[in-house]
């Protein structure tokens, strides 16, 4: 490994670590391990999850996790092994919960919150997974990095095609409730709706009828009983916003040598240089080795008096294949590494990654110190 960087180095006084990287990587189970690791030297850390597969549940021996946050049983490192001198808690986002929160927290008074929690059209909104989910694991992130308790915090983020959204949602929230489309709703009664003009009234007069839903009714009392909470709103969009490029938070990517990731990777170092957000460094997982047992002839021509000379053959090619892969994925990792940011390398472990001793495992390249 070049260099042998280390992640307690790198992550020291950080105190909000966000993985990110394209599908498929190992982010979550990385995520997961950093936690761990952070844990292993004392630090109380919390890690959060916006998947809905169960791999970080299943990696922490926990039977489920959901919008609270969930202690791992200390006895379960015991009983994989691993000497834990902190703490370490998990929770997977529920986008719904958590902006029905905000809602809580920032509503005038109470019939103004029934009247939002009740309204069909925030329901659909609070429920759909696309548009609210990049936001709420900001919200979710900064609120407890707000109320403090952890010494650390790390986050999961969804594969990279989605990452600019995560990205860039404090942003868009702001510039949605700075729109003229929204002004339009708070505008009192339904005069604000007329610039829909009369066939747009036509058209949903015979929605109503047909579905017995007012849709004009229903998104210009959202919009109403919202604009009472734009202050909150606003104020907390930008603090998430300042969170993401606060010194105390920092970016890992993490990637594998394959060329489609490594390519988004340096897509997504570019868009965190453009927002002004620290990067610390590169995960590479599931990298190649050259063997060190001789060249694939060599040890063909070594095992053919014992094996046979088919046998021998074959092995050969199967070595001369690793042979390859692995000078593709030096080349890779010094591409990684040419701008000077320190990349860590994981080599592909013999066994799936899937529970606590695993995550040990992962931690002997992640920490080597």
């Amino acid at each position: 490994m070049r260099g042998r960087p280390d992640l307690s180095v790198l992550l020291d006084g950080v105190e909000v670590c966000v993985c990110a990287g394209s599908g498929g990587v190992g982010k979550t189970t990385t995520a997961a391990a950093i936690a761990l690791g952070l844990a292993v030297s004392g630090k109380r850390v919390a890690v959060i999850t916006i998947d809905p597969a169960r791999r970080l549940a299943d990696s922490l021996g926990l039977p489920q996790l959901g919008n609270a946050e969930l202690r791992v049983d200390p006895a379960r490192f015991a009983q994989a092994g691993v000497a834990v001198e902190g703490e370490l808690w998990a929770l997977m986002l529920d986008p719904k919960q958590t902006f029905d929160g905000v809602v809580e927290r920032y509503a005038p008074d109470a019939a103004s919150r029934e009247a939002i929690l009740s309204n069909p059209i925030y329901k659909q909104l609070s429920s759909a997974v696309a548009g609210s989910q990049e936001y709420m694991a900001m919200e979710r992130l900064y609120e407890l990095h707000e109320r403090g308790g952890f010494d650390v915090l790390v986050l999961d983020t969804p594969p990279a095609n989605n990452a600019l959204d995560f990205l860039d949602a404090p942003g868009r929230l702001l510039r949605f409730i700075d729109s003229r489309s929204l002004q339009i709703f708070l505008a009192p009664g339904r005069t604000g709706l007329r610039v829909f003009g009369a066939g747009a009234g036509v058209a949903m007069s015979v929605l109503e009828r047909i579905t017995g839903i007012d849709l004009l009714r229903d998104l210009s009392d959202f919009f109403r009983s919202f604009g009472s909470m734009i202050d909150g709103f606003q104020d907390r969009a930008q603090h998430v916003n300042d969170l993401l490029r606060d010194q105390r938070t920092s970016f890992l990517l993490v990637t594998t040598p394959r060329s489609g990731a490594v390519e988004e990777a340096f897509e997504l170092r570019a868009a965190l240089a453009e927002r002004g957000i620290a990067f610390s460094g590169t995960i590479a997982n599931r990298t190649v080795e050259r063997s060190a047992s001789g060249s694939p002839d060599e040890v063909a021509g070594e095992l053919a008096p014992l094996v046979g000379a088919d046998l021998a053959a074959r092995v050969g090619a199967a070595l001369a294949d690793q042979w390859a892969l692995g000078e593709h994925d030096r080349a890779t990792l010094e591409r990684l590494g040419e701008d000077g940011f320190p990349v860590i390398e994981v080599p592909h472990l013999d066994q799936e990654v899937h529970d606590i001793a695993g995550l040990a495992a992962v931690n002997r390249y992640l920490f080597p110190d």
